[in-house]
């Protein structure tokens, strides 16, 4: 086979992943019904051991849920927040969802009571969202179309919110690129999955273009992104800042499904977990040593599981009937 062919072959797969994936997001982004067990809004965001996530549960599908930091009890908190993607951490939460009385979606900032301080909207479907450990910066992608490059078909696209000073960057495909040490223009770029460091300055993400999924290193301060590594998505910075969770497509090839690894940034070295079933989603760290995602089960449904983040260990059910995890304990590691 030619290289051409591999190479048409190759983005072909990742254009049909990207179609599932939107679907998907699609799905989970209709409107929530208001859930039939009591619900509350006495829910705090500040740091502490508890886990915030979305609810598959048929009685409260969609809104935010709170559980304790090992969720064995079972039990949880539902608020009357319903969101399609969110996360937390420093106080502050973002909340992906549909504009109401209408059918574009937004992006929702809210404080440690979940009272909103800012709505943005975004064309595009809603896929993945973040928040720095500080509680400062808030990062979302979305999947969109239209892009000539791709014929039509889902693009995904990553913007950046500084709470402080108001700064909105709406979209990173017009910041400058290195590749190899070489500035690098394509019509093909896209981003996803943005974790922040904990200085609030810089961050990771997800770049595709061509046959490639790099891991890039993005700056706050001079618009530039720098590529690292190939096969890296959905990364997910530790709380310590020394390693990274993400997901890579099995022998580089999405159609094949997505493993869950975890690059030391310091020797390169990648330890893949022991989590072997398709991950599509960007993990979580609980706390120092476990990352949460979540496992789809069935069409409506998923559960978050849990897995030790040196390769050792079984996984293991966190929250049932839950996605979207994140820890506000570990919201206090490296806050400014």
């Amino acid at each position: 086979m030619s290289s051409r062919t591999t190479r048409v072959t190759t983005i072909a797969a990742c254009l049909v992943s990207l179609g599932a994936l939107a679907t998907s997001a699609i799905v989970a982004a209709r409107p929530s019904q208001q859930p039939a067990q009591s619900v509350t809004s006495n829910v705090s965001l500040a740091p502490g051991p508890r886990l915030v996530a979305r609810s598959t549960a048929s009685d409260s599908r969609g809104h935010l849920v709170s559980v304790s930091a090992d969720a064995t009890s079972g039990r949880r908190t539902v608020t009357p927040l319903s969101c399609s993607r969110l996360y937390a951490a420093g106080g502050t939460g973002v909340c992906l969802r549909l504009d109401p009385g209408l059918t574009t979606y937004q992006l929702v900032v809210i404080d440690g009571h979940l009272k909103t301080t800012r709505e943005i909207p975004l064309v595009g479907v809603p896929n993945r969202a973040r928040v720095s450990p500080s509680g400062r910066m808030v990062a979302w992608t979305v999947f969109v179309t239209g892009d000539s490059y791709n014929g039509g078909r889902f693009s995904t696209r990553a913007g950046i919110l500084d709470t402080r000073t108001q700064e909105l960057v709406p979209t990173l495909e017009d910041w400058a690129v290195t590749v190899a040490g070489r500035p690098y223009r394509a019509r093909d770029l896209n981003f996803w999955g943005v974790t922040f460091t904990p200085d609030d300055r810089r961050f990771y993400a997800t770049m595709s273009t061509g046959s490639h999924r790099y891991l890039v290193r993005g700056d706050m301060a001079t618009h530039r992104l720098t590529a690292l590594m190939d096969n890296v998505e959905c990364p997910s910075l530790s709380p310590d800042g020394t390693r990274i969770a993400f997901k890579s497509a099995r022998g580089g090839d999405p159609a094949r499904g997505w493993r869950l690894s975890v690059l030391d940034l310091s020797t390169r070295r990648v330890a893949p977990l022991t989590e072997t079933r398709n991950v599509d989603d960007q993990a979580a760290w609980i706390d120092p040593h476990t990352v949460a995602y979540a496992l789809p089960r069935g069409r409506d449904h998923s559960d978050v599981w849990k897995v030790p983040a040196d390769g050792t260990g079984r996984p293991a059910i966190l929250i049932p009937d839950a996605e979207s995890p994140a820890a506000l304990g570990t919201a206090e590691v490296g806050a400014q």
